[in-house]
């Protein structure tokens, strides 16, 4: 760190992003704590620092979704059919405690379990964290005293997740550590991060974001190939990698991530590849024969028509859509005016993922909260598109509340649930809309008109384009009308800190 005896006296260190100054919405809900911050408040000198306040906020919001699920831990998992429904308090931990042969003590992937699932359908990673809080779970008393302590034993590892979550995104874009609390006041993120193990590769992917921001390609890479090995979504990240690093150039970069990565899915997934195949290979069987399922827009196409299309013709037909939604995010990073920052290109390849799987549990939407804080942080864009995840929490619990309540039909008919998917759809789409208009017109986005070029870029970070196609070599017209700071596209600020 330099001294104040090395550091010229004209140069000050940027000062961090204030959203109530410069966010509407920011500063019309910081009115419930007094209001915006002022010009003469002094930052840094109290323990209240960002970081703590967006953690402690993350795991308060954590626990009020856990109290959320206290209908079903008091009785709704074990007794009636659709009462976890009728409370929307769901989660498949519990179940799954018994279902996939942890009570029993037997290990996933090697032993077979009983029953229609013949091994335990998650990948490795998730495997092993499910069983570590198995083993954290007393195995006496009654199965139903079991399966709460050990909903509970993964509600504490997953609430650390959260936390760590928090912290990259704090961390990642540096001027910008209050985007921070956009993670943590998410309804949709507190509602949805104790139905399933989810949070572990969010996390990893978490992680490794902050890792490229910071220039180190190689612990990008293994936290990615970590968080893959935990969930499939995150290795689609390389994909807009590749993307900026030919753009820039950096293929060294790009290489040694990549090769980090496969490294790392190999060292977790190599030793249960080769001893027991067939447990191993159970998640990509599974996912490849599994039908038309909850929150996809194929459900609707299924349920309003005499002829629904076949699980082959599902496959084959979301694999072209989601390809053709990859090559518009490639013609994307290659064409447009400026270079996309990573976090926008991350968000998009997943939720065109997202849009075209053919199924949508409610908890995937923790895939994107962190990459949609990073690609767009406005309050107003993305507690609109939060409005929209928690009606369709809602709407899945009332759907599975009115088919499982018999002739009472207690809950949400089909067609309503249908709604429910659209509105999901759609408030996707708009966020979606959001990021790819920052990229065509760079000057509307809110991290470069605070005077940044790409804060989770790290190597990419102000870095010249070597290759481009298109209009992309010549400046957009419209950026002559913006007034405000900017960045000099393609220069790194001088070494010595002149400007």
């Amino acid at each position: 760190m330099p001294s104040a005896e090395t550091t010229p006296a004209g140069v000050r260190e940027p000062e961090p992003v204030r959203p109530t100054r410069e966010d509407p919405v920011a500063a019309a809900g910081s009115e419930l704590i007094g209001g915006p911050i002022g010009r003469r408040a002094l930052l840094g000198t109290s323990w209240w620092t960002p970081l703590r306040v967006v953690v402690l906020v993350a795991i308060g919001m954590f626990a009020l979704g856990l109290i959320q699920k206290a209908p079903c831990y008091d009785g709704g998992w074990f007794f009636g059919a659709s009462s976890q429904y009728t409370h929307a308090c769901y989660s498949d931990i519990p179940h799954l405690y018994q279902g996939r042969g942890f009570a029993d003590g037997l290990v996933p992937y090697f032993d077979k379990l009983p029953g229609d699932m013949d091994y335990l359908e998650y990948p490795v990673l998730t495997g092993v964290f499910m069983e570590v809080a198995a083993w954290l779970t007393p195995g006496s008393g009654s199965i139903q005293l079991q399966e709460q302590v050990y909903w509970f034993v993964n509600a504490g590892m997953l609430m650390i997740c959260a936390a760590v979550i928090a912290v990259c995104v704090v961390r990642t874009q540096r001027r910008r550590p209050w985007d921070g609390l956009l993670v943590a006041l998410a309804p949709a993120f507190a509602l949805t991060a104790t139905i399933n193990w989810d949070l572990l590769a969010v996390a990893l992917t978490a992680a490794a974001m902050l890792m490229w921001s910071r220039s180190r390609p190689l612990a990008f890479g293994v936290l990615l190939g970590l968080a893959t090995a935990a969930k499939l979504y995150p290795v689609f990240l390389l994909g807009p990698l590749f993307l900026l690093c030919w753009r820039a150039g950096k293929w060294r970069d790009f290489f040694t991530a990549a090769g980090g990565a496969v490294v790392a899915w190999l060292a977790v997934n190599l030793p249960v590849m080769i001893f027991a195949f067939d447990g191993w290979s159970k998640f990509y069987t599974f996912s490849q024969e599994r039908g038309v399922d909850f929150g996809s827009f194929w459900l609707i196409w299924a349920q309003n028509t005499t002829t629904p299309p076949s699980t082959t013709f599902v496959n084959n037909a979301a694999t072209v859509l989601v390809l053709l939604c990859f090559l518009g995010i490639a013609a994307l990073a290659l064409m447009a005016p400026r270079r996309p920052r990573f976090a926008q290109l991350a968000f998009l390849v997943v939720a065109a993922f997202i849009l075209t799987n053919k199924v949508y549990s409610p908890q995937y939407v923790l895939w994107l909260v962190p990459l949609a804080v990073l690609a767009r942080p406005k309050w107003r864009d993305f507690l609109i598109w939060q409005a929209c995840e928690v009606a369709y929490f809602l709407g899945i619990w009332m759907y599975l509340a009115y088919t499982t309540s018999g002739d009472a039909h207690k809950g949400l008919p089909t067609h309503g649930y249908h709604w429910a998917i659209a509105v999901h759809l759609l408030g996707t789409l708009y966020l979606c809309a959001m990021v790819v208009r920052d990229v065509l017109m760079p000057e509307r986005d809110v991290v470069r008109r605070s005077g940044d070029d790409d804060p989770s870029g790290g190597v990419l970070d102000g870095a010249e384009d070597v290759f481009v196609l298109g209009a992309a070599a010549r400046p957009p017209r419209h950026a002559a009308q913006f007034e405000g700071p900017q960045v000099e596209w393609g220069n790194r600020a001088p070494e010595d800190g002149s400007l």
